[in-house]
């Protein structure tokens, strides 16, 4: 089920009517938004609800013995058993044949052919979400950071949450299972931020990310008929389009949460506006590379020791986190770009420089500011054509192209008309965006201290948009992750 759709837009109103009206105590409040997840999640692909339980059990059980035992020994032998049944669910989905591919190509290689059998096997939306919130679960308790719950119903509820479900925010349970386990009261300031918040989301989606996608997926599929110019056109237009699609998710996710009583994590901080790739990663899909940063980079030496030791430790976190979008060499040449784009950061130890706001009390960036954000995001530009080609043969062609003598061509394509509203209402967001980028989200505050007929006219104005530029219904891209 789409958060875009008209059968999300039925679903949540007799969910939040049942939630509010209905089931008031917190253990049926509990039982019902269990059961609304796996008809949310139902709606894609019954079958794979299976997955979903027995990601829950795994982890339910294991906690609980992990809590119990009192040899070290034990306690990792357990844990070792939750990441291998975790991490043994989610390569066999999403990275099977992949290796299957190279295990052949690499053989041949050696003048051997193996031709090990692909299967056929559909991806199961979310998958990489919900294990690694149900891993985290395990590893805490291991680490002593919590104590396992033995409500098995609070913590199914913290697994299969919907609105963060097959996309997130990645939820960590010291944070998330106390929210399932008090009572909660309808906040009338917190839901109506919440619709704010799902307002803007919606806009995101289908007014910037869906629009963009259409000349996108044209560019894309026919880079080769276009000239160098127009290919860095389709670049920049994908640059948008996966952050609003993304971000536009998280904040429609965070939102529904808020209608429940419940505050997920901020998932996206205004990232456009960094003014290096470090500040950008960290305000990017922030739940995450901070998931990564705590589970992975640190256990295996972090920001500690020589430059050499950082260097290799970056490298390692972006290869994975590239591999973790999924089974080709292209999300790995990604994951290195990124890393290679970080030496000289690290190297200066400049890393860590930029941690406050942009801007910080001032309506315009400076000369400074301004250059790091536009470096920033052109290499953002680059680095995702490795990310939306669907090859990294196509992507390698797309930049061959761009680097030609068409660069210095004006872009052309169809609907050029089309094209140019669309970068219109790309301005404005980012205006918006910028107006808003010390707050929890874009509309949080604006124009809280003008007239309540221009906020409702603010709000009406972008519902009239929404509805007005909403073409065919899209599949948020992070589905597919």
């Amino acid at each position: 089920m789409l958060f875009n759709s008209i059968d999300f837009a039925v679903f949540l109103p007799i969910v939040f009517i049942l939630y509010w009206f209905v089931f008031k105590t917190l253990r049926s409040q509990n039982v019902l938004l269990i059961v609304a997840s796996y008809v949310f999640y139902a709606w894609w692909d019954w079958r794979f609800l299976g997955l979903i339980v027995a990601s829950t059990l795994i982890d339910y059980c294991i906690g609980l013995a992990i809590d119990k035992e009192e040899r070290k020994t034990s306690k990792k032998l357990l844990l070792t058993l939750s990441v291998s049944l975790n991490l043994g669910i989610l390569g066999f989905f999403k990275y099977y044949n992949f290796f299957i591919d190279n295990f052949n190509e690499a053989f041949m290689l050696f003048g051997r052919v193996l031709d090990l059998n692909y299967l056929n096997i559909i991806l199961p939306v979310g998958i990489s979400f919900y294990t690694f919130q149900t891993m985290s679960y395990s590893i805490d308790i291991y680490r002593e950071k919590i104590k396992p719950t033995t409500n098995l119903i609070a913590f199914a509820s913290f697994v299969c949450f919907f609105p963060q479900l097959v996309a997130g925010p990645i939820e960590r349970a010291s944070s998330f299972l106390p929210q399932v386990q008090k009572r909660r009261i309808f906040d009338y300031s917190k839901a109506t931020d919440g619709l704010k918040q799902i307002l803007w989301g919606l806009f995101k989606k289908m007014v910037i990310a869906d629009n963009c996608a259409v000349f996108v997926n044209d560019i894309f599929e026919n880079y080769g008929t276009y000239s160098g110019s127009t290919l860095v056109f389709g670049a920049f237009l994908f640059t948008i389009q996966i952050y609003c699609d993304f971000s536009g998710y998280s904040d429609i996710a965070i939102g529904v949460s808020r209608l429940f009583g419940f505050n997920l994590k901020k998932n996206f901080a205004f990232p456009y506006f960094s003014r290096n790739i470090a500040e950008f990663w960290r305000r990017w899909h922030i739940s995450l590379t901070t998931w990564f940063k705590d589970y992975f980079y640190i256990p295996i030496g972090g920001s500690r020791g020589s430059k050499w030791i950082q260097l290799r430790n970056t490298f390692a976190i972006f290869l994975v986190i590239g591999l973790w979008h999924g089974a080709h060499w292209k999300f790995v040449v990604y994951g290195f770009i990124n890393a290679l784009h970080f030496v000289p950061y690290i190297i200066r130890g400049k890393n860590t420089k930029y941690t406050t706001l942009i801007a910080n009390n001032r309506y315009l960036p400076n000369a400074k500011e301004f250059f790091g954000m536009f470096h920033t995001f052109l290499f953002l530009v680059f680095a995702r054509i490795f990310f939306r080609a669907d090859s990294l043969t196509i992507a390698i062609d797309y930049l061959n192209t761009i680097f030609s003598s068409s660069l210095f061509t004006l872009p052309r394509f169809p609907n050029m008309s089309e094209a140019l509203v669309l970068l219109i209402l790309i301005a404005s967001f980012f205006i918006v965006e910028w107006f808003g980028r010390d707050k929890e989200h874009a509309l949080e505050q604006l124009f809280s201290k003008s007239k309540r007929l221009y906020r409702v006219a603010f709000y009406y104005a972008i519902v009239v948009l929404i509805f007005y530029f909403n073409g065919e219904e899209q599949q948020f891209i992070y589905f597919q992750f």
